[in-house]
C-alpha cells in the first residue's frame, strides 16, 4: 500500500500541476474518449500505456482475457456489455479497439484447464472463446499453439462485437471503425490485424 500512496504523492507532486487544466475542463464538460478499448486484465498491458494516451483519451472495458460475449439482453449482470452500450450509445465513441496479448492467463486456462483456484468463475467466462478451439493452430502461429489461440480471441471479440445491432448499425453507417490489436510483454511489439494477419505496427524505435 506505501508504494501506492507514494505513487499518488509523486501525481500530485509532478503530474497533476501540468495536468491539472485538463482535468479541470473534462470536470466541467465531462468526459468524450474517442476510443473505447477492451483489453485484458492482465497487469503487464496497460492500455494507456501502449498507446501513450493521456487521461479522458481512452474507455477502457478490461477483464480476462479481454473478453465480449455475444449479445444477450436479459436479466443477467452483463459488466462487458453494458461499458460497450455506454461507450457507443452514450458516449458516441468513434472507435473500438481490441487489444489482445501474449502470455494471456485466461487463454492458457482455456487451453489446459482452469488453475485449481480459478474455476468459479474464470472456467465459465472463457467459455466465451471456446469457438477458437475448434480450428487447428496452422500458418505461421502454429508452432506455438498460444499465439494462435490469442489471435484467434481478438478476431472472436471482433466478430462477436458486430452481434451487437447498435455496433454493427454504426458500423455499417462507417459512424463506428472496429480495430484488431496484439502486444507481445517480451518485445514489446504490438501488431495490427490486417486481414487474416497480424502485422507490426512501425516504430521509430524499429
Amino acid at each position: 500500500m506505501d508504494r501506492l500512496l507514494e505513487g499518488y504523492r509523486q501525481f500530485r507532486a509532478s503530474v497533476w500541476p501540468e495536468e491539472r487544466s485538463r482535468y479541470e475542463a473534462m470536470a466541467r464538460r465531462g468526459q468524450t474518449p474517442e476510443t473505447l478499448v477492451i483489453a485484458c486484465s492482465d497487469s503487464r498491458v496497460d492500455p494507456a500505456t501502449v498507446f501513450g494516451a493521456v487521461p479522458g483519451e481512452l474507455f477502457s472495458v478490461r477483464n480476462v482475457a479481454g473478453l465480449v460475449p455475444r449479445y444477450q439482453p436479459d436479466a443477467g449482470y452483463h459488466g462487458t456489455s453494458a461499458a460497450l452500450e455506454y461507450g457507443v450509445r452514450v458516449l458516441k465513441v468513434a472507435r473500438i479497439v481490441v487489444l489482445g496479448h501474449a502470455q494471456c492467463g485466461g487463454i492458457r486456462a482455456m487451453v489446459e484447464g482452469a488453475p485449481q483456484g480459478a474455476r468459479d468463475f474464470v472456467k465459465p467466462w472463457m467459455k466465451i472463446a471456446e469457438p477458437v478451439l475448434r480450428a487447428q493452430p496452422s500458418g505461421p502461429d502454429s508452432a506455438d499453439p498460444l499465439t494462435f489461440y490469442e489471435n484467434g480471441v481478438v478476431r472472436l471479440t471482433l466478430a462477436n462485437l458486430m452481434s451487437f445491432p447498435w455496433i454493427a448499425e454504426a458500423v455499417i453507417s462507417g459512424g463506428l471503425a472496429l480495430h484488431g490489436f496484439r502486444f507481445d510483454i517480451h518485445t514489446g511489439v504490438l501488431a495490427v490485424l490486417e486481414g487474416d494477419s497480424f502485422v507490426p505496427v512501425a516504430s521509430a524505435s524499429g
